[in-house]
């Protein structure tokens, strides 16, 4: 009781714990590396010159910086409009489209990566309509190649482009837009002078998540790519399998970490959020500037054009919202169908009754999901999987709820310099996050370890925690919490009387995203499982890498369906909230 009153007197001592599991597993380690690759203490950069001069490491890593800037404009060039459509659409088919979205988001990358394998391999969904309908008459090549490489990479990215859109639009005042065309302004160019600039912020947030993600692929190019079309971070997991060379695997990790870190430092991504502070512009970097500069460049440029054309179509008349609301609401079709059509094939093609996966299927039968049950190394690898995700959601849920509960309660400044350090996991590459927490799980002593695995994957679990719950709190009214106060209420049965009720939707919704967190990882997984423990994606990427068994389409499935549970479970958790608070008024008032 008295080190809890203590912390609730000082609200960041409630963030030691998130920090001491950074910095034993992954902060030292990290350190550990960088001063690896200078080959401290001589602290030269010899490791780096070898990297670049070879000619294949230069060309892997100016092929992983082309994949990942291609896949985040095709991102953005879809996302952008879609998240629009969503915003401007009624609340119930709005509450639908991002319902949608969040499914395959929430869906593993696995599953949906091996639900490509299937529609693009030589005898998959698309070669096999198209040999039926006699269009071609041998199969076409659309699997490991760079074209497979961004259908993949863009499919399970989108969502994570479309949500922050989303967000940010959501917040934008429509009434500017009105006011815009009150004043005179065409329909898209008060869209380009109002709108635009203001969801310039979500823009930002979800080019930068894209890109940094897309930078420490793995599984997606391994398994949809060629030879030819190798990333950083399939080169870095091939040093670690075969010669294990630290300072190679050093020197290839902070080079993707530096240019990580040099986008997001250019372009300004707050990783802090602004819960609790007063609204401020956030400082432009110079390519801002830059882009600022050509734009009023360009707009003084073409101003009398925009005048001319203004003046000639003002009084037209006619009005294509009609055609274009059937155009825009065509476009969210295809993207809905992008997005879920995979994960729906492998469904149906799972209940196929032949000794091989075909769609459709030419009879239905249970014998896949059969083979999962009754395989020991299929649903061992499950049971194991579910107890670690589990221990995962336990400690990163008690963890990061305190930290966020400090966080909120500390200096505005310094909480968000915290809060980045805490989601230093969660925004640079993975496998540079896989390689440093092995280090430091080796001089632990816990590699091959379900305590070192818990750990590893709860470094992304808390980061998730934290952000969940932070914005939880900064809706919370915290006078609530001084009335306790006010009636002699201890710190502790104010935070379990008061706060805790109040905030536990968020608390709820953290536990699960760090479940599906864990449930789902595989990178760091792999490197620190060591041949003791099997989970269940790792059992799915040997099945995919070295044989296609038909039981992993029933897997798959099963898979494709936890998301959907998981938001019934969200859903019916906050409807349960909302008749307690409405009891509660009446409490209240006698």
């Amino acid at each position: 009781m008295k080190t809890f009153q203590k912390l609730g007197q000082m609200p960041i001592g409630l963030t030691v714990p998130a920090f001491v599991i950074l910095l034993v597993v992954f902060g030292m380690p990290i350190l550990h590396l960088f001063l690896t690759s200078i080959n401290a203490p001589a602290f030269s950069a010899t490791n780096y010159y070898k990297f670049f001069g070879q000619p294949a490491n230069v060309r892997v890593l100016f092929q992983t910086i082309e994949v990942s800037v291609v896949a985040t404009v095709i991102c953005l060039i879809v996302g952008y409009p879609t998240a629009y459509l969503i915003v401007t659409a009624s609340r119930s088919v709005r509450i639908t489209l991002i319902a949608l979205v969040i499914i395959p988001y929430l869906t593993s990358g696995l599953a949906r990566t091996y639900a490509w394998i299937v529609i693009l391999g030589d005898r998959g969904v698309i070669n096999n309509a198209l040999l039926h309908l006699g269009v071609i008459r041998s199969p076409l090549q659309l699997i490991y190649n760079t074209m497979a490489v961004y259908i993949g990479m863009v499919h399970i990215m989108l969502p994570l482009m479309i949500l922050p859109l989303v967000s940010a639009m959501m917040g934008i005042d429509r009434s500017l837009m009105t006011a815009a065309r009150s004043m005179g302004a065409r329909p898209l160019t008060a869209f380009w002078r109002v709108f635009f600039p203001l969801s310039l912020p979500g823009v930002r947030s979800g080019s930068l998540l894209v890109f940094v993600f897309c930078l420490g692929f793995y599984i997606t190019p391994a398994a949809l790519g060629g030879l030819r079309d190798a990333m950083l971070s399939t080169f870095i997991a091939g040093q670690v399998a075969s010669s294990f060379d630290i300072s190679r695997i050093a020197t290839s990790a902070f080079i993707l970490l530096a240019i990580a870190v040099a986008v997001l430092s250019m372009l300004g991504l707050d990783l802090a959020g602004a819960q609790g502070r007063a609204p401020t512009p956030a400082p432009k970097s110079w390519v801002v500037r830059l882009l600022d500069t050509l734009k009023r460049y360009f707009s003084e440029f073409l101003s009398p054009y925009r005048a001319k054309l203004w003046t000639t179509q003002l009084y037209q008349a006619g009005d294509n919202s009609r055609l274009s609301n059937i155009v825009g609401a065509l476009f969210v079709l295809l993207v809905m169908v992008y997005l879920l059509s995979p994960g729906l094939i492998v469904i149906i093609m799972s209940f196929s009754a032949g000794a091989f996966l075909e769609f459709p299927p030419s009879g239905l039968s249970l014998q896949w999901y059969r083979s999962f049950f009754g395989d020991p190394s299929w649903n061992g690898a499950a049971w194991t999987s579910i107890q670690i995700g589990v221990a995962v959601a336990i400690l990163s849920t008690i963890v990061g709820t305190l930290a966020a509960y400090g966080l909120n309660r500390t200096h505005p400044r310094l909480r968000g310099l915290l809060t980045m350090a805490i989601l230093t996991p969660v925004t640079i590459p993975v496998i540079v996050v896989g390689i440093a927490t092995y280090l430091g799980l080796v001089n632990l002593g816990l590699i091959g370890s379900t305590t070192g695995l818990i750990l590893a994957q709860s470094l992304g679990a808390i980061g998730i925690v934290v952000v969940i719950v932070s914005a939880t709190l900064a809706n919370f009214d915290r006078t609530l919490e001084q009335a306790a106060k006010s009636m002699r209420a201890s710190p502790l049965q104010t935070f379990m009387r008061v706060t805790l009720p109040l905030i536990r939707p968020g608390v709820i919704g953290g536990a699960v995203f760090a479940f599906l967190h864990s449930f789902d990882e595989l990178v760091i997984t792999s490197l620190v499982s060591g041949y003791s423990i099997r989970t269940l994606p790792l059992k799915m990427w040997e099945n995919i890498r070295n044989q296609i068994d038909p039981t992993i389409a029933a897997v798959s499935s099963l898979l494709m369906l936890v998301p959907v549970l998981w938001l019934i479970v969200l859903y019916l958790t906050w409807w349960r909230s909302r008749p307690r608070d409405h009891r509660s008024l009446p409490e209240l008032a006698t």
